[in-house]
């Protein structure tokens, strides 16, 4: 039987622009526009420019009206700095987002493997979150169940990988290798694996969980060169009983990656 996953993967982002505007006794402001446009800003910034040579870019904003970060109940502001600058692009790719597991043969495992690779330089951190839109499952509706590893005391959830190395244990998973991992799979081991959360699970409804995540910023390029890019393993794996139905099945895993500034 063939056994297929498609991957998707998006782009979240959250930029929020907040624009002051501070009554003094004297006011300077821009007011630009033209006939497709018209902007308004409460100030003029003092050499707010890009500059550049063979060797360097430099952008920079000096002079900026009530400059720092302002904090309360439910928000905080970060106004006259270039806060959420970027001087490392965000960026997410999937190496393969097509996914073959070939013919099953019952009692024997079959795995396939994909890379994720996040950059991201802006102050603040990002998440990777995956999902499946259901089991592995045929156009008549047969389905492979996902995992749940060794079972009995070594019984995984979508939230905790657990061993899955015994060939009459059935199911479909996933395990995750290398930078920027959820601390279950550094802490259960290399071959511990997790079921993906479900979109049409009713009871409970079950949430995307976390694939990689990170705080440090990918802006330090000299010191540690390799981190301009964070990369992390997902292996598929699959492993069905005699008594399975043969068929193509196949599934949808969407993977969601959200940077913070």
């Amino acid at each position: 039987m063939k056994n297929k996953i498609f991957l998707s993967f998006l782009f979240v982002f959250f930029i929020f622009y907040i624009l002051f505007f501070i009554l003094i006794e004297s006011v300077r402001a821009a007011d630009m526009k033209s006939s497709t446009y018209r902007i308004k800003y409460a100030n003029i910034n003092i050499g707010a420019e890009g500059s550049t040579s063979p060797g360097y870019n430099l952008s920079t904003t000096i002079g900026q009206t009530a400059a720092g970060e302002f904090t309360s109940a439910g928000y905080t502001v970060k106004a006259g700095f270039q806060y959420w600058h970027a001087i490392v692009p965000f960026t997410f790719s999937v190496s393969d987002t097509g996914i073959d597991l070939g013919s099953l043969i019952p009692n024997t495992p079959s795995t396939a493997d994909t890379t994720l690779s996040v950059s991201f330089g802006g102050a603040g951190n990002y998440q990777v979150t995956a999902i499946e839109e259901g089991p592995l499952r045929t156009m008549a509706g047969n389905a492979i169940d996902n995992t749940a590893c060794n079972g009995g005391g070594d019984t995984c959830t979508s939230a905790a990988a657990k061993l899955w190395d015994n060939n009459s244990s059935y199911g479909f998973g996933y395990k995750m290798a290398d930078e920027d991992i959820p601390q279950t799979y550094t802490d259960c081991g290399s071959n511990c694996y997790r079921p993906f959360p479900d979109t049409t699970a009713t009871s409970p409804v079950q949430n995307p969980e976390v694939v990689m995540s990170s705080s440090n910023v990918t802006v330090d390029l000299t010191s540690k060169p390799k981190d301009i890019v964070h990369q992390s393993t997902v292996t598929f794996k699959a492993n069905i009983s005699p008594l399975q139905e043969t068929g193509s099945y196949q599934t949808v895993i969407n993977f969601v990656a959200t940077p913070t500034f």
